[in-house]
């Protein structure tokens, strides 16, 4: 037990009397409505100390409450992130069924439109990729009655003819193939020519005279005297024409799209060439 030092003594028990008088007087006075001092006093030192507590309790319970809400928020995103992405498959999986039946509805159309075609539907299975031989393959053969030299087309235009043949598959040789030649005429005055592929995604039309008048955005055409395609499907449209000794140069924009090609047509017969009026100055062609 501490001391108290002798010479100071008298003062603490001073201080310790008067501390006794004023707790006592504090439990005799009363205030207003009958409350003693003593309370009064308890209640004013006690009273931060509860604010303080009260707030920090509802500092940790909001604490907890917010990190409860955030967990759960992020368990909700994480399930919402979850429905998109299966939303998302289900739609591209709609639209490529949309776009199939487009397809199809198309190649009906058109071959409800030619009933004298004997065509026969037909699935792309592969392509080339390399620039230098421009081939697809169809999962159509032999065995459907495809033979080689038959050509292939689209609702939109032409796309080849059939290299080489297979039991159950096909090779196809597309227009754009730099060995490739289909005989064409302009729409407007059905001037003739030949398309022939240049090894990209454009083509050229050959041996139009130079006195011939060619307009940009006109359509290119079958002239049907390759036995190959009829007459009058689309070949292309022209995209530039520039002057030049002894013929035109003309760039052709294919008519089918050659480089998202999914369902095609084969013509399984060759179509009757019409008579040609003889020509004074036949101009040379290269034909598939």
């Amino acid at each position: 037990m501490m001391k108290v030092p002798t010479p100071r003594r008298p003062i603490v028990l001073f201080a310790a009397a008067l501390a006794a008088q004023i707790l006592l007087l504090a439990f005799q006075v009363r205030r207003e409505n009958n409350v003693r001092l003593i309370r009064l006093w308890s209640l004013e030192a006690l009273t931060p100390v509860e604010s303080a507590g009260t707030s920090a309790v509802h500092w940790l319970a909001g604490l907890w409450t917010g990190y409860l809400d955030l967990h759960g928020a992020r368990e909700k995103d994480r399930e919402l992130r979850a429905q998109v992405g299966q939303l998302q498959l289900e739609v591209n999986r709609l639209q490529g069924q949309a776009a199939e039946a487009k397809r199809l509805a198309g190649l009906l159309g058109f071959r409800q439109s030619h009933p004298q075609l004997p065509l026969l539907t037909a699935r792309v299975i592969s392509a080339n990729p390399t620039l230098a031989t421009r081939l697809i393959y169809i999962n159509r053969g032999s065995r459907s009655g495809v033979q080689a030299n038959m050509g292939v087309i689209t609702p939109d235009g032409v796309v080849g003819k059939v290299l080489e043949v297979s039991p159950d598959s096909s090779q196809v040789l597309l227009i754009s193939d730099r060995e490739s030649g289909v005989g064409a005429l302009l729409a407007s005055d059905r001037v003739q020519g030949v398309v022939e592929g240049a090894g990209g995604p454009l083509l050229r039309m050959d041996y139009v005279e130079n006195n011939e008048k060619v307009a940009v955005g006109e359509q290119v055409l079958t002239d049907g005297l390759d036995q190959i395609f009829p007459k009058d499907l689309p070949l292309g449209t022209v995209v530039t024409a520039t002057h030049a000794s002894p013929f035109e140069r003309i760039v052709v924009k294919p008519a089918a799209h050659l480089d998202r090609l999914e369902d095609v047509l084969v013509i399984l017969e060759h179509p009757a060439a019409p008579p040609a009026a003889p020509a004074a100055d036949p101009k040379p062609r290269r034909l598939f």
